[in-house]
């Protein structure tokens, strides 16, 4: 489908990526793709959340994570 420069004409494009599959829009020498959210989601896959990451990271095992009791040094008030 192409699409002109007309604002007003944003709808027609998000469903026609929802019911025919991805659009691309042009402007001069550059382009972009309109697609569905769901089609994003399967192309880039699904992200891993914070603690995901932190669950499947690298191992601590052998590392001493233990906190000195010191208490620095000395200083004068």
């Amino acid at each position: 489908m192409a699409v002109g420069g007309c604002q007003n004409r944003f709808s027609e494009l998000v469903r026609e990526a929802l019911t025919h599959g991805p659009q691309r829009v042009r402007r001069r020498d550059e382009a972009v793709i309109v697609l569905d959210a769901k089609e994003y989601d399967r192309l880039a896959g699904r992200r891993a959340t914070f603690k995901d990451y932190l669950m499947t990271g690298p191992s601590f095992e052998g590392v001493d994570l233990t906190r000195s009791r010191d208490t620095g040094r000395p200083v004068k008030l």
